[in-house]
Formats: C-alpha cells, sequence, structure tokens
C-alpha cells in the first residue's frame, strides 16, 4: 500500500452539512483511509491508498456530491520525447508526482497537459518531474526573439536532426556504395587491402564516427529508459540493432570471431535512415501545428488610439479595456470591441470561416484581428491580450489537441508491451536460426523473397545469420508509427475545425461526434432565430376600404370596412407602449410600411390576455377620431363584447402555419357596441440554414428531434418548414426535463448531439454524449458544451459531425498502416528475409509516411454535399 495525504480546496461549501456531504462523498471510495472536511477554510484533507484510488477520481466524487474543487491546469512543453513509450514515461512520472490529478501527453505535440492542487504541487514540480524522466521541460510562455519556447526548441530540434543526417549522410555514402558492390557484382571491384591495411578497416574508420556521433542520443535514451525508468522504448531497439551490427563487425575485424561478414555499413546506414526520419518527422510535426500559429500570427501588431479628438499609434499589448481605437478600411481591427462609430463591412472569415463579410454599425460588436473592409470604424476595447476571441480559440484547440480519442488507449496498450515483444521475438529467432538452420531453410527457401540476405545459411555462417535476423527483427518493429497514428490526425481535425468556426474541446469529443446517430435541435435561437417577426395582417373591420387598398380576406366573407394600414397602424400605436416581444414585432413591422403611429393614452396590459389603449388617430378620409383599441387573444375581445368568430377560420389558418394570431378590435367612442377591425400575426424566423442543416443529416442517415418548450401547433410548424418527421417532436417541454429527454432517447441505444444556446439547454448539453452550443449562446450554454460554433448557423453542426468523420477515418488509415507495416515486416524479418539496413529504412519510413497521411488531411474541407462523404467512411 502507498498512502497519501493531500488536500484540497473546496468550493461551494457554506455550513456543516456541506462538509458532511463531501465527507461522506469520499469516504464511499475504496482507498480513501480518513477524510477531514473544515468548513471554515473551505478545505478537505484526504488520506488515501494511491494504488487504489487516484486524486482524479476524488476531485470527480467532490464534484457529484456538487461541489468544485480547486484546481488549475498548465500545458507543458517537453523536450525529447520519440514515440508512444516516452509519452507513457512522461505521463507515469507526472501522474506519481502527489498533486496532480490528471494528465494527458502529447508525443505529436511535444506537450502535456497536467491538472493539479495548486495548493499541492507547483510548476517548478512539475518540471523538476519530466526532468526526473529524462526529458526536457520546456516553458511555453518563455521569449525568445518574441517566438514561444517549444516552438523555439522545436526549431532547433529540426536543425541538430539535420544537421545529424548530412553528417552521416557524408561519411556513410562510400559505405552504400561499398554494400551495393558487394551486392550487385559480389566484392569484385574493391581491393581486399588498402596500402596494405585490410579494406575493413577502411569501413570502421567510416562507420565508427557516425556511430559515436549519430548513436549516442539513442544510447543515452536506451540507457535512460531501461536502468531510470524501467521500461522500453524505441530507442532501446535502435541501440539494440545499430550496436549489434557494429560490435559483430569489430569482432570479427580484430580476429575474435572467424567469419568474412562486416556490417559496417549496416550499422553506419540503420542510423543515419533512422535519423533522417527524425528529422522529416520532426518537420511534419512543424507543419502539422502550421496553421494554428498562422492564425496567431494574424493578430495586429498595432492600434490607432483616439484620445481627446488626436491620434497615437502604440503597440498592441499597451490596449487597455475601454480604450477607443480607429480602424481604417483594409486595416485590422487590433482587438475585440464594440463599434461606437461608422459603418462598414468586416471580414471574419479568419474566426468564423464565414467567407461573407458581416455589415458592423454602432452597438455591434467586433472580433480582434478581423480585417475592415470599407468605411471607418471607431472600436471601444472590450477584451484584451489573453481575453480575446481569437487567443480562447487557440486555447481551447490546444487544449483538444491534448484531449486524445478512446482508441488512442488502444495503441497505448499496444505500445507498452510491443517493445519486450518484438526483443524477445528477435532473441526467438535468431536462437532458432542458430540451432536450426537447416530445418528453417528448408521451410522458407521457396519463398520468393528469399536471398536477400545473400541465401541465407547456405551463403553466410550460421552464427552471423543468426545476428542479421536479430538485428533486422528487432529495427524492424519500431512503434513510432503506432504512437504518431492518434495525435497527428488529431492535431489536424481541431486545427481544420478552428478554421471554420467549429471548436472541439478535445480529441474524445471529434470520436464522439463521429459516432452520433441522433441531432437533437432546440427551436427558439437554434432552427429560428428567436426574433419574433410580423408576418401577416388581415382585415375584417367596418370601413370601407380607401381606393388603392388591398385587404386579405375570404372569398365568401364581405369586403372588409377597414384596410389593412389601418389595422396594423391601430395594433401598433396601440401596443407603442409594451416591452413584449410581440408588441415590438407589430411596431417594428408598421415602421417597415412607413406607417404612422397615433398617439396612445390610457394603456393598460391584461396578463395573458392582450392589451387595451385609448388612440386618437386620423383616417384616410380625414375623420379625426378616438377609439379604444383592443389587441390579444379571442378570451381578451369577448371580455370587451366584441365577436371573434368573423376571423375564426383566418385564426385557425395562421395557428397551424406556427404562427401567433392576434385579434384586433375597437370599442367606439361613441357606442358602446365593440367591433372586429382584423387579424395581426407574427412568427419566429427560421434560421436560413436549418433547413439544409436538416436535409444534410437526414442524407447522412441521422435521426433528428425537435425540442421545444413551445407549444405543440408551433412545434409541427416548424418541423414541417425545416423537414423534421412530426413524430419526432417533443413540445412543452420544461427546461428541467430537457435533459430527461436526451438521456431517455440515449437510453435506447441512440448516440446523441444536442444542440442549443441558451441557459436552460445547459442540462440537456451536459448529459448528450455530444453538447454542441452555438457560438451566440450564453456563456453558460457554451461552458457546458462539448463543441462551439463561432457561426449562428446551424449548417456547422454537419461541418462538426464531418470534421469527427474526417479525423477518424484518418486516424483508421493512420493505424492499419503501422499496424498492418508491423504485422508484414515483422514476419519477413523473422524468418531471414530482410538484411538490417533495409529493416530499418523501412521503419524510418513508416512514421513518415503516418505524418505524411495526417498532413494530407489538412486540406479536407469539411462543406455540407453528402455525396463526398463516401471516401471518409
Amino acid at each position: 500500500m502507498s498512502r497519501r495525504q493531500t488536500r484540497i480546496d473546496v468550493q461551494g461549501m457554506s455550513c456543516a452539512n456541506c462538509a458532511a456531504t463531501v465527507t461522506d462523498a469520499l469516504e464511499t471510495l475504496d482507498g480513501v483511509a480518513e477524510v477531514s472536511v473544515n468548513v471554515a477554510t473551505d478545505q478537505a484533507r484526504v488520506t488515501y491508498d494511491d494504488d487504489a484510488v487516484s486524486l482524479a477520481e476524488i476531485s470527480t466524487a467532490i464534484v457529484d456530491a456538487g461541489y468544485t474543487p480547486v484546481t488549475e491546469t498548465v500545458r507543458l512543453g517537453v523536450a525529447g520525447m520519440t514515440c508512444a513509450n516516452c509519452a507513457a514515461t512522461v505521463t507515469d512520472a507526472l501522474e506519481r508526482t502527489p498533486g496532480v490529478v490528471e494528465t494527458s501527453v502529447n508525443s505529436a505535440t511535444d506537450e502535456a497537459q497536467v491538472t493539479y492542487l495548486p495548493g499541492e504541487a507547483t510548476r517548478d514540480d512539475l518540471d523538476a518531474a519530466v526532468a526526473d524522466a529524462g526529458y526536457e521541460p520546456i516553458r511555453t510562455d518563455d521569449e525568445t526573439d518574441g517566438e514561444d519556447g517549444r516552438e523555439v526548441a522545436r526549431t532547433e530540434e529540426i536543425r541538430k536532426q539535420r544537421r545529424l543526417t548530412l553528417f552521416g549522410a557524408l561519411l556513410s555514402a562510400p559505405l552504400l556504395f561499398f554494400l551495393a558492390e558487394r551486392f550487385l557484382l559480389g566484392g569484385a571491384l574493391l581491393p581486399s587491402t588498402v596500402f596494405g591495411v585490410e579494406f575493413g578497416w577502411v569501413e570502421f574508420l567510416l562507420a565508427t564516427p557516425v556511430q559515436l556521433v549519430l548513436g549516442w542520443p539513442f544510447y543515452r535514451n536506451a540507457h535512460r529508459a531501461l536502468v531510470k525508468n524501467r521500461s522500453a522504448n524505441m530507442d532501446v531497439l535502435i541501440a539494440l540493432g545499430s550496436s549489434t551490427a557494429y560490435l559483430y563487425s569489430l569482432v570479427v575485424l580484430v580476429g575474435l570471431l572467424s567469419s568474412e561478414g562486416l556490417y559496417f555499413d549496416t550499422a553506419a546506414l540503420i542510423l543515419v535512415f533512422i535519423t533522417l526520419g527524425n528529422y522529416l518527422e520532426a518537420r511534419s510535426k512543424g507543419q502539422a501545428g502550421e496553421a494554428l500559429r498562422e492564425l496567431l500570427e494574424m493578430e495586429a501588431d498595432t492600434a490607432t488610439l483616439v484620445e481627446d479628438g488626436t491620434e497615437r499609434e502604440v503597440p498592441l499589448d499597451e490596449v487597455e479595456v475601454g480604450d477607443r481605437m480607429r480602424v481604417r478600411p483594409g486595416e485590422q481591427i487590433p482587438t475585440d470591441g464594440v463599434v461606437v462609430e461608422g459603418d462598414s463591412a468586416v471580414d471574419e472569415s479568419m474566426v468564423t470561416g464565414e467567407s461573407v463579410p458581416v455589415e458592423k454599425r454602432s452597438g455591434d460588436e467586433v472580433i480582434g484581428s478581423t480585417i475592415n473592409e470599407n468605411g471607418v470604424l471607431v472600436v471601444e476595447a472590450t477584451r484584451v491580450g489573453a481575453d480575446t476571441a481569437l487567443q480562447g480559440i487557440v486555447r481551447t484547440v490546444e487544449e483538444a489537441q491534448s484531449r486524445q480519442p478512446d482508441i488512442q488507449r488502444i495503441a497505448d496498450r499496444i505500445s507498452a508491451y510491443f517493445v519486450p515483444a518484438v526483443i524477445l521475438n528477435a532473441l526467438l529467432w535468431g536462437t532458432l536460426w542458430y540451432l536450426f538452420p537447416g530445418t528453417l531453410s528448408g521451410v522458407v527457401a521457396a519463398l520468393p523473397l528469399w536471398g536477400l540476405v545473400g541465401g541465407g545459411p547456405a551463403a553466410l555462417p550460421t552464427f552471423e545469420f543468426a545476428v542479421v535476423v536479430f538485428a533486422s527483427a528487432v529495427l524492424i518493429a519500431c512503434p513510432c508509427a503506432l504512437g504518431l497514428a492518434t495525435p497527428a490526425a488529431t492535431m489536424v481535425g481541431t486545427t481544420i475545425g478552428a478554421k471554420n468556426g467549429v471548436l472541439f474541446e478535445g480529441g474524445d469529443v471529434l470520436e464522439r461526434a463521429r459516432d452520433v446517430d441522433t441531432v437533437v435541435f432546440d427551436k427558439t435561437g437554434t432552427l429560428t432565430t428567436g426574433e419574433m417577426r410580423l408576418t401577416d395582417v388581415v382585415a375584417v373591420g367596418d370601413r370601407p376600404v380607401a381606393d388603392g387598398g388591398a385587404a386579405t380576406v375570404d372569398a365568401e366573407r364581405p369586403s372588409p370596412r377597414f384596410d389593412e394600414d389601418d389595422v396594423l397602424r391601430l395594433a401598433a400605436s396601440a401596443e407603442h407602449g409594451s416591452e413584449h416581444p410581440l408588441a415590438r414585432a407589430i411596431v417594428d413591422g408598421a415602421a417597415e410600411r412607413d406607417l404612422p403611429l397615433a398617439e396612445a393614452t390610457a394603456f393598460e396590459n391584461v396578463p395573458g390576455q392582450g392589451v387595451r389603449a385609448t388612440v386618437e388617430w386620423e383616417p384616410r378620409d380625414g375623420e379625426r377620431r378616438v377609439d379604444d383599441v383592443l389587441v390579444g387573444n379571442r378570451k381578451l375581445l369577448r371580455s370587451y363584447g366584441v365577436d371573434p368568430a368573423p376571423a375564426a377560420e383566418t385564426m385557425e389558418r395562421l395557428e397551424s402555419e406556427g404562427k401567433t394570431a392576434m385579434l384586433v378590435g375597437r370599442l367606439a367612442s361613441d357606442s358602446s357596441d365593440g367591433s372586429l377591425l382584423g387579424v395581426v400575426a407574427t412568427a419566429d424566423t427560421i434560421k436560413e440554414g436549418a433547413a439544409d442543416a436538416v436535409a444534410a443529416l437526414r442524407a447522412r442517415g441521422t435521426e433528428i428531434h425537435l425540442l421545444t418548450g413551445d407549444n405543440e401547433r408551433t412545434a409541427r410548424a416548424v418541423a414541417e418548414q425545416v423537414g423534421i418527421d412530426p413524430e419526432r417532436v417533443r413540445a412543452e417541454v420544461l427546461p428541467e426535463d430537457k435533459s430527461d429527454v436526451v438521456e431517455t432517447i440515449q437510453r435506447g441505444g441512440r448516440q446523441v448531439m444536442m444542440v442549443g444556446d441558451g441557459v436552460n439547454d445547459a442540462p440537456a448539453l451536459a448529459v448528450a454524449s455530444v453538447g454542441c452550443a452555438l457560438g451566440s449562446g450564453t456563456d453558460v450554454a457554451i461552458e457546458a458544451a462539448d463543441v462551439t460554433l463561432l457561426r449562428d448557423d446551424p449548417r456547422d453542426v454537419v461541418k462538426a459531425i464531418r470534421i469527427g468523420e474526417g479525423t477518424l477515418a484518418k486516424i483508421r488509415q493512420n493505424l492499419f498502416w503501422a499496424l498492418g507495416y508491423n504485422t508484414a515486416m515483422i514476419p519477413l524479418a523473422s524468418l531471414g528475409l530482410l538484411q538490417p539496413v533495409l529493416a530499418a529504412g523501412a521503419m524510418a519510413l513508416s512514421s513518415v509516411s503516418v505524418l505524411a497521411n495526417s498532413l494530407l488531411f489538412r486540406r479536407y474541407v469539411p462543406d455540407h454535399d453528402y455525396r463526398l462523404l463516401g471516401r471518409f467512411r
């Protein structure tokens, strides 16, 4: 048992019952020995067995109890990682550090994301853990010539690998010629001695510097892995294969072993090929994150501040919240803000992926680093520095790249056992070839590749051939490609999402998005704009229509005596004093028709029914009059003696279309009798891309549901307009019940993506397999979601799913080639069908090919045309 004690700061406790709740939650965990919770200090002290329970499980228990453990999350650059086993070693070192809650290490991005308890661990502790594991911690906030410390380290690594490759290639070029001459011409051109010295010493002199300079990093890392970390990684395999060929040749050269075979050329070329592969791999890693760096480089360098009528240009980091900045046509908007003067179109494509410029005027928000197309704007800064939208996007993508899909766990488990298995396999086959050369030769002699090693034991001494088999079997099986398959594709996929206005919270979300088979849309603000708009005006009143009027009535009904403009003008005048969304839609509708509003007095709001107001107005015939105007439902008009029956058919028709219909009536000042004037109707407008999004999802075979608190008739009308099956409409759902609906669907075996934008959608977003929030929605909804769509466009739901599909397809391609490569090549090497130098070249090529395949994914365009989807399935 490994017993530890930790102190956790807990937010949200307010009384002794809170402390008791946290205590009970922690004491139920297996492995927790003692718990002491102090509500006065907001702290919990926990003694636990870290072999039985982790800090992550303890933190989760506190969250499940309804409280918040105080943690911090940092990203560490880690130099020196070469494969998945390196990432596993760093992960173990960090997780053994007291106070560390959770760790995710990505060898493709050379970084670790660590969540820890700030009272128990420090950044220095994390750096020390990485260094103790044998790797170099790099502070991502260190600046060298204006560059991120991690980028500086990566650039230096590329330069170092290039120098080593050129050095090794220069000395190995003659050795490669010797090797080709021996294979093709049987050694007829080369002399046996040079100036009386055996020719083998020439090879020794060329190979030894390569062995010392290029081989040293592999030997050092192999020693560190075996002795310090008690694990075996890629460097162990390379060191074994190269040193076996070199030492065997040296033993033969000095006469300690009787053999004619020397493999100095093989030992040197192994290291050159693998170093070349490392160089290409380092370059590919840099290219994979290039798009994200380009996004950051788009930030403006300076801003033009406006102060007391004067202008001055300052560096961007001197801009503060509240400063006003002048932005001329063609310039970048320096930082997030709100327009206070001017009108212009702004190109926001770099952030949202939307190619059409967005019109901006006073009061509109703007995003930093976007381009002002035309017109001069004065913008007041609202967010600066690390708080800007662009910086937030970059942080989200970087965090997403550190969270890998579940499929990566399979690769990690394979890698953990892979290297020991390869070494055992190489020892087994080397021994079998030494003990039973004749038997094995008879079995494999008929294979077409037989002879690539010189004809096997028939042409080589038995021990020499056993050494060749051992070196080849070790070198061919390095797990680099397996370790890079998932993180490389995830890195590219999350960056594609950011460039197209789709932010994923983690690589695991990409995997879940790909598996979505059901999408549940909230209605208001998601498929509809959430803004009521006047749609219909129908007159059924009691005054002749003026010449040129265009009232809309049923054919069998007598001609109306009030025209549409009269009805709308009276309704808008009465509603002018109301702040209700329906009232604002009526007033705005009258303004669009340029109808002058009359003065209204004695305004009365009748809750749940409508409004009454006294309106003094002048009809077209010039008679000034005063009318008591009613605007509301049937119950309101009946209460004042107005019969709504003449408009019954019109009301039913409008309501069946999902519109909110309101009756307009009047109580004449000179009469006690009321009369019906007409009907006005409003509706929540369907978003432009809603029907396209539903059509694309249906083409994919996705089941689509509509979830809303609105009435059944309106919900079904919206569903019909966008193409959702009315049977899958859930209407009049209370906010607290939305999550229950999602959970019910998921219990049926469906993988649900919930799409919403409001506070009331947050619980449903949290329980769904994938929660998807529109960027125009509330902060609570965005916080609860796994995917954030920067544009207010439901079609981007399709983009999110497509990016997930494309990324997972690319991961599977990578894993197929990585596993397929090892599955095919290890048996060939074990059967003596590959030279060690060919095995080394093939191994290096496998890693480069996986990265190259991931880089090809950068050109992927997640459009909405599902006819193109087949190539990613």
